[in-house]
C-alpha cells in the first residue's frame, strides 16, 4: 500500500503543477478539486475520516463548484 500512497502523492505533486501553470480557469479550477479529493484520500488513509469527509465535501465539492461559478460569472460580464 506504501507504493500506491507515493503513486496518490505523486499524482498530487502533478495535479498541483499542472494547475498553477494552466491558462484555462476552469481546468485550473478542476484540477484544483482533484488534488482536494487526493488529500482527502490520503486522510482517509491516516486514519482520519472525519477530515477526509470534510475534505472531500467542501475542499473538493464546494470550492470547486464556487470557483467554477465565480468564473462563468466573471467571463459573462466581460462578454455582456
Amino acid at each position: 500500500m506504501i507504493i500506491l500512497d507515493l503513486l496518490i502523492c505523486l499524482v498530487l505533486v502533478a495535479s498541483a503543477v499542472v494547475a498553477m501553470n494552466v491558462r484555462n480557469l476552469v481546468s485550473a479550477a478542476v484540477l484544483v478539486g482533484v488534488v482536494s479529493l487526493l488529500v482527502s484520500y490520503l486522510f482517509l488513509r491516516m486514519g482520519a475520516p472525519d477530515v477526509a469527509m470534510t475534505e472531500a465535501a467542501i475542499g473538493a465539492g464546494l470550492s470547486t463548484v464556487i470557483f467554477l461559478i465565480a468564473i462563468r460569472r466573471t467571463e459573462e460580464e466581460e462578454q455582456g
